[in-house]
C-alpha cells in the first residue's frame, strides 16, 4: 500500500471507489424442479440421504415407510422434526427420503441436514433461522479406525502383570 491515508476526507473517497467497486450480491432464487420438489442430500456418519420436499400435510416417508415405523424410537423422530420447527413450518411440507448406510441414529441426523437444506433451496427466507440453529452444517464427525495393537481405536489390551 504506497499511499497512506492523512484525513477523513481522503478515506472518504477510497470507501466511495470501492463501494462503486463492490456489486451488491443478488438475492438466492427457489430452487424447485418440475413438480414443484426440492431436492436435497444430508449426511450424518456413514449415512446418506436423498431428501425431497413439497408442500403438503406433513407426511414424512422413509424408504417408503411411514416415519413413525421407520424411526420407532421418538428421539429420532424429534430429530426429524427439529428442522421444521425451527423454520416455523410445522406440518406443512411432505417429505420423501431414501437413506443409505450407517445405524438409525445418522440417519436421522442425514435425514434432518437433508430436510433442512431442502427447506433453504425450497423458501431461501428460511436459510437465517437454519444457518443459526447449525442445520446445514454438515457434522463431520466419523468413527475413528481401529490401530493395530490395540483393541479399539485407543484402547489397549489389558496389561498382565503376571
Amino acid at each position: 500500500m504506497a499511499d497512506q491515508i492523512n484525513s477523513l476526507e481522503e478515506l472518504g473517497n477510497v470507501a466511495e471507489g470501492i463501494e462503486a467497486v463492490v456489486e451488491i450480491a443478488a438475492p438466492r432464487e427457489p430452487v424447485r424442479d418440475a413438480l414443484g420438489r426440492s431436492y436435497a442430500t444430508g449426511k450424518r456418519k456413514d449415512a446418506v440421504a436423498r431428501v425431497w420436499i413439497k408442500p403438503g400435510s406433513g407426511k414424512v416417508t422413509v424408504n417408503g415407510k411411514d416415519m413413525d415405523v421407520y424411526f420407532a424410537r421418538p428421539v429420532l423422530q424429534m430429530i426429524l422434526r427439529q428442522a421444521f420447527s425451527v423454520a416455523g413450518v410445522e406440518g406443512q411440507f411432505d417429505v420423501m427420503a431414501t437413506v443409505k448406510g450407517g445405524g438409525l441414529s445418522g440417519q436421522a441426523g442425514a435425514v434432518k441436514h437433508g430436510i433442512s437444506k431442502a427447506l433453504q433451496l425450497y423458501d431461501p427466507a428460511l436459510r437465517a433461522p437454519l444457518k443459526a440453529a447449525g442445520f446445514l452444517t454438515r457434522d463431520s464427525r466419523v468413527v475413528e479406525r481401529k490401530k493395530y495393537g490395540k483393541r479399539k481405536a485407543r484402547r489397549s489390551f489389558q496389561f498382565s502383570k503376571r
